[in-house]
């Protein structure tokens, strides 16, 4: 498997909701937040590819007024899930994220990625109730951003 990382662009909707739709059934974005996501100045959105197609997405919404980035959502399709891409994905977006703290909302039933973010530094904040489609909790996950020279 060769992986690869690059920017995802609008030209990416189509793969970036079939991602969506397959690892987010009960809360897929809908159309227009997709779009949004692809092209919302300042949003960093990357993409993991293996053997040319899309296999995975990330984007983080910085709010520099807070010093804080929020990881918006970062997917990677089943088939392709527990082979690092996730992790890759994670780690070249932390690279250009340029805030203080970077945060991110987890489902609480999601074992596995909350696995994955705590193996990255990320500690629990807080839970918020009801934030899922279902009604289910999220995790609210925190890491601060370790610069060389701070």
């Amino acid at each position: 498997m060769t992986l690869e990382i690059h920017p995802a662009t609008l030209r990416d909707l189509a793969a970036l909701q079939r991602i969506e739709r397959a690892c987010f059934p009960e809360d897929a974005w809908p159309l227009l937040d997709l779009i949004a996501v692809l092209t919302w100045p300042d949003v960093t959105r990357l993409k993991a590819v293996v053997d040319g197609k899309m296999v995975g997405f990330i984007a983080a919404d910085p709010r520099p007024a807070q010093d804080v980035t929020w990881i918006a959502t970062l997917g990677v399709e089943p088939d392709y899930q527990r082979q690092g891409i996730a992790s890759a994905l994670l780690l070249a977006c932390e690279k250009l994220i340029r805030t203080g703290l970077i945060r991110l909302c987890v489902r609480i039933g999601n074992t596995a990625a909350i696995r994955l973010y705590e193996s990255k530094d990320y500690g629990r904040l807080d839970i918020w109730e009801g934030y899922y489609n279902d009604g289910s909790n999220a995790l609210v996950m925190e890491k601060p951003v370790r610069r060389i020279g701070k």
